[in-house]
């Protein structure tokens, strides 16, 4: 399947900014399943300082903001061809050693409600994979998708106990309790086209756990699935925040406004 994908976020600051800088993981990796056949990226109010791949192999551009600027738009764009392997990805790549994707952060450590999920899907006795979809399934039945009821600092254990979430909350819970298991698991930041509407209000997340025999699977937890050739991965990371599409620091005394606007849509090949 080919995707035409477009992705503008756009930042209204209170007051003219002194200085900031700001990480963008906006660039599709070129994995198992999809292949990346042209990419933008443009910036208004802002530059390009330098481009690499951090630790989890994900491409990331630095821009600082041009002093006095009141806005600041960055726009991608591009084509992606994706093919449907049943989420896996395959063998595992990157910097970082698997035994890293076992450990918890600040926002995937298990307290009591976690660890009783854990202990509710170590007792069904089953193979691993089995496993991760039982664990995806009690996810998405104990948590509804709610938007506007969490944030980006919401800890997964928070969002287990009070029920609500969206595809970030839900896919952290599942990564705390699959490494309470003993499962290497980790983030996916990405893009996914919707079968009613093409443009959408914000990025996708998801996670993805290393099996034996496999390698790495991804589990959208939101939508009860496995990735599909509708899915387009960016970045992955131990948590959100390692695979954030915006990241950055601003100095002075402005707040900021932030406006996200994407549109995923299948482009028809002509043969």
């Amino acid at each position: 399947m080919r995707l035409d994908i477009r992705h503008t976020t756009r930042y209204r600051f209170s007051e003219p900014v002194v200085h900031a800088l700001q990480r963008l993981r906006l660039t599709p990796k070129a994995t198992q399943g999809q292949e990346i056949l042209a990419w933008n990226m443009e910036f208004e109010h802002a530059h390009e300082e330098l481009t690499y791949d951090d630790q989890h192999h994900n491409r990331v551009t630095l821009v600082a903001v041009e002093g006095g600027a009141r806005e600041v738009t960055v726009t991608c764009s591009g084509e992606v061809d994706t093919s449907d392997h049943a989420g896996v990805i395959g063998h595992h790549a990157g910097h970082l050693p698997l035994w890293s994707f076992c450990g918890q952060t600040p926002r995937t450590k298990p307290g009591p409600r976690m660890k009783a999920l854990v202990e509710s899907v170590r007792a069904e006795g089953q193979q691993p994979l089995d496993m991760l979809h039982t664990l995806s399934a009690q996810i998405i039945d104990a948590v509804s998708y709610e938007i506007g009821t969490t944030d980006v600092n919401t800890p997964a254990e928070q969002s287990l106990s009070e029920g609500h979430g969206v595809c970030q909350d839900h896919a952290q819970i599942f990564i705390g309790a699959a490494r309470a298991l003993d499962i290497p698991a980790r983030y996916v930041s990405g893009y996914l086209m919707m079968d009613d509407r093409i443009e959408q209000d914000a990025t996708h997340g998801w996670a993805e756990a290393f099996v034996e025999g496999l390698g790495w699977v991804g589990f959208d937890i939101s939508n009860g699935i496995s990735p599909d050739q509708r899915y387009v991965r960016v970045a992955t990371g131990r948590d959100y925040r390692d695979a954030a599409p915006i990241t950055g620091i601003t100095f002075g005394n402005a707040s900021q406004e932030l406006q996200v606007e994407v549109a995923v849509a299948q482009r028809q090949v002509q043969q």
